[in-house]
């Protein structure tokens, strides 16, 4: 099988780790099933046949890829919820949950240590719907889960555990679809709408966007009766919706 003609030695390695940026990259801008090995070989500047001699094929590119990134992550994650437990007594609330999951993150997307794009990889990362992704995620990551899922039930008993599930997935999709393809320096400009801050209160800005989606009441008499105010005038919208299509279809038509 042909190789990079510097595929010896340190050369090895650094076509290696291109191959890995590379893949993170377009990863991030396209998500997994869109990832093509040929453009991935392309952008690392490697020989064609270079992402199944140094890893395999897609898929354990792809595995190592998600697993320098992730695994150091949720280690983080694990040892702060620990010390923030030990150090409340266990009395920890949904807002303080929710900053232990994102203050690693933002951590490890400040050099020299971290990496800018960490941010919006761990944004596709959640929102990236490809089986592979999310069997991946279940398969190496359901403890970490479980984990953190423990602590959001103790912090709101009130809520039944398949009503936090629900939320917990819906609120994570919701932050995910906020971070894709997002820097630090871009959450913070669209955060601080245009002024600069400090990535505490942009942290804090995030947790006040998420955490209603936690803890609000679902479906209220209030919230139910005002969607049923604005359902029934769907119909006579629709109605007038399709006599302005007509309008400017018969428009077209008299132009022609």
């Amino acid at each position: 099988m042909p190789v990079d003609s510097q595929d010896v030695g340190q050369g090895n390695t650094n076509t290696r780790n291109r191959l890995l940026q590379a893949a993170e990259s377009l990863f991030i801008e396209h998500g997994y099933e869109a990832m093509l090995v040929q453009e991935v070989t392309r952008r690392a500047e490697a020989n064609s046949a270079a992402v199944n001699y140094h890893f395999g094929g897609k898929e354990l590119l792809m595995r190592e890829v998600l697993a320098r990134r992730l695994n150091r992550l949720n280690i983080e994650r694990l040892e702060l919820l620990s010390c923030c437990e030990e150090h409340s007594g266990g009395k920890l609330d949904a807002a303080a949950i929710l900053s232990i999951l994102f203050v690693p993150a933002l951590r490890l997307s400040r050099p020299p240590n971290g990496h800018p794009s960490f941010i919006s990889l761990l944004g596709r990362v959640y929102s990236d719907t490809s089986p592979f992704i999310r069997n991946y995620l279940e398969e190496h990551y359901r403890p970490i889960f479980e984990r953190f899922f423990e602590a959001f039930s103790r912090a709101l008993p009130q809520m039944s555990r398949s009503e936090l599930s629900m939320r917990l997935r819906f609120s994570l999709q919701g932050l995910a679809g906020l971070l894709a393809g997002q820097r630090v320096d871009e959450l913070i400009f669209a955060l601080g709408m245009g002024q600069q801050m400090s990535e505490d209160v942009l942290l804090a800005r995030l947790i006040a966007l998420v955490l209603p989606m936690l803890t609000d009441p679902l479906g209220t008499p209030d919230q139910v009766s005002a969607v049923r105010h604005v359902a029934g005038f769907a119909e006579a919208a629709a109605t007038a919706a399709d006599a302005a299509m007509q309008t400017s279809a018969a428009s077209v038509r008299g132009r022609g």
